[in-house]
């Protein structure tokens, strides 16, 4: 099978920029092409376009990896002072701008992570060894695709972060959504959450909320068994483990991934909970020949079997707890299409 192709990083794209408008000042122009060494050690060669005077772009290159900004226009303009002094970082059209404590970098700071801020300040000091200067970086369109990621969420106000710590994209986008989960749990405890949900998806979030309105929430996706490490590592007391029966039903019978390739199991684990408490066989053949789990809510209920649901968060919640090895209480929620309670489990 071919591997997938790599890319380098928004860091990258954006160190590049600002070494050739540093060189684009001390030359007289505009350099059409730059060489810079990232942190992995390879060398990124970025052709460069000029969007106004000294301010440099490229468009970044992703490879293979399904990352929002693969072929944005990243840009900088450096503004190198008469004196000598640090370098600072402007947020430019398109990048954020902080806006809530436990992040990596201060509030009202420029959304440029702590890398890509040290790829970029050595692009300038291979020209200006010693000057003041302020960078700005920016991605054309960056606002607009940022209400596309996590950052609303952790709040970074405005557009993109400028990310990256090896400056080579490697396509593992599993990885790069189990860090930002992560990121976005860790800045919920910094913020002094001590219970916290755990949901599936938007739906599932706005579902939950509607029965916990001041509830922190965090969007799992499938990764279970990450959420759970990640929620026991940062100490959280309690958790609330919410969603509707085709996910949370996988959870209930052990699955810590829930995506449908790493395998089911939907239909055989409700049909043992349903036998546990007398249900008929004719019941147990037609939820095993059920297309979906919530068209099978009404039925259940109107057989008395109901408790079903109890019986499935229950079993969730204990296998949630015996992943994380801590004493936090783990509740469950079960909820149907329209956000309206089936089941539930209280960790007492």
């Amino acid at each position: 099978m071919k591997g997938l192709r790599e890319g380098f990083t928004t860091g990258s794209c954006a160190a590049a920029c600002a070494l050739a408008s540093c060189l684009w000042q001390r030359d007289g122009d505009c350099p059409q092409q730059v060489s810079i060494t990232v942190p992995e050690g390879r060398t990124y060669t970025a052709e460069i376009h000029a969007l106004g005077r000294h301010c440099c772009a490229v468009y970044k290159d992703a490879g293979d990896d399904p990352d929002i900004t693969n072929g944005s226009e990243v840009w900088a303009r450096v503004r190198v002072l008469p004196r000598e002094g640090p370098i600072s970082f402007r947020a430019g059209e398109g990048v954020g701008v902080i806006t809530l404590p436990g992040l990596k970098l201060p509030v009202g700071e420029a959304a440029i992570n702590p890398v890509p801020r040290e790829m970029i300040a050595a692009a300038v000091r291979s020209v200006y060894p010693a000057q003041a200067a302020e960078v700005t970086v920016g991605i054309t369109g960056g606002k607009a695709l940022a209400k596309k990621t996590f950052n609303p969420r952790l709040g970074i106000e405005g557009g993109l972060s400028v990310l990256g710590t090896t400056g080579v994209v490697h396509p593992m986008s599993e990885e790069a959504l189990t860090q930002a989960m992560a990121l976005e749990m860790a800045q919920r405890r910094v913020q002094g959450a001590d219970t916290l949900g755990l949901v599936f998806g938007s739906q599932g979030e706005q579902a939950l909320k509607a029965h916990f309105p001041h509830l922190p929430c965090v969007q799992m996706g499938n990764f279970v068994g990450f959420a759970l490490d990640t929620a026991a590592a940062l100490g959280f007391s309690r958790l609330i483990l919410s969603g509707q029966p085709g996910k949370l039903v996988k959870v209930a019978g052990g699955s810590m991934q829930t995506h449908s390739k790493y395998g089911d199991g939907r239909r055989e684990t409700l049909c043992a909970h349903l036998a546990l408490l007398g249900a008929p066989e004719a019941l147990l053949r037609r939820a095993m020949e059920a297309v979906t789990l919530d068209g099978l809510i009404p039925v259940i209920g109107s057989m008395g079997y109901g408790e079903v649901w109890n019986s499935l968060c229950r079993a969730a919640a204990a296998y949630a707890k015996a992943r994380m090895r801590t004493q936090t209480k783990v509740d469950a929620l079960m909820l149907d299409s329209r956000g309206h309670e089936i089941g539930a489990y209280h960790d007492l």
